[in-house]
């Protein structure tokens, strides 16, 4: 079973994991220079579980292949989405710097699995991290708003 956790920020960061039974992921992310991570997260899962569009504006996004930077400083992160039919792919990419060097990246996580699976693990933690938004501080702590929009819109595609 694919889970995923996103913690309570702190001080600008936040430790995100992946497991799936067999293998596990974890590290922590931050707010910059990324700022819009977390709601390009949830446009690109909403695209995905829905099959289309290019959810983040990116040149060169196809609706069936999703590319996410995201950073730890100084480390780098992609996550890539690669749907085939009713199944996706996640593959996380280390990068050692800022410079994003293909020929330098590191696949340091990958899971396939059913879309519904997927979603429903991240809908979970997105649930998650808005029930406790106001407990945890989250704006305060995240250094961003919380992305209300697009946590919505995640819900009603999902619903």
């Amino acid at each position: 079973m694919f889970e995923v956790s996103f913690n309570s920020p702190q001080c600008g960061w936040m430790s995100v994991g992946f497991s799936d039974g067999v293998n596990e992921f974890h590290t922590t992310t931050a707010h910059a220079p990324h700022e819009t991570a977390l709601p390009d997260l949830m446009r690109i899962l909403t695209a995905l579980a829905t099959e289309g569009g290019n959810p983040t504006g990116r040149e060169g996004v196809s609706s069936g292949e999703y590319v996410l930077p995201w950073n730890r400083d100084p480390e780098e992160f992609d996550f890539r989405f690669v749907r085939s039919g009713s199944d996706a792919t996640i593959e996380i990419y280390e990068y050692p710097t800022e410079e994003r060097d293909a020929a330098e990246r590191t696949l340091v996580y990958s899971h396939t699995g059913p879309i519904a699976e997927i979603v429903r693990a991240f809908g979970e933690t997105f649930d998650r991290l808005y029930e406790d938004r106001d407990t945890d501080e989250f704006e305060f702590n995240w250094r961003q708003p919380f992305p209300y929009r697009e946590y919505e819109e995640f819900k009603a595609r999902m619903n």
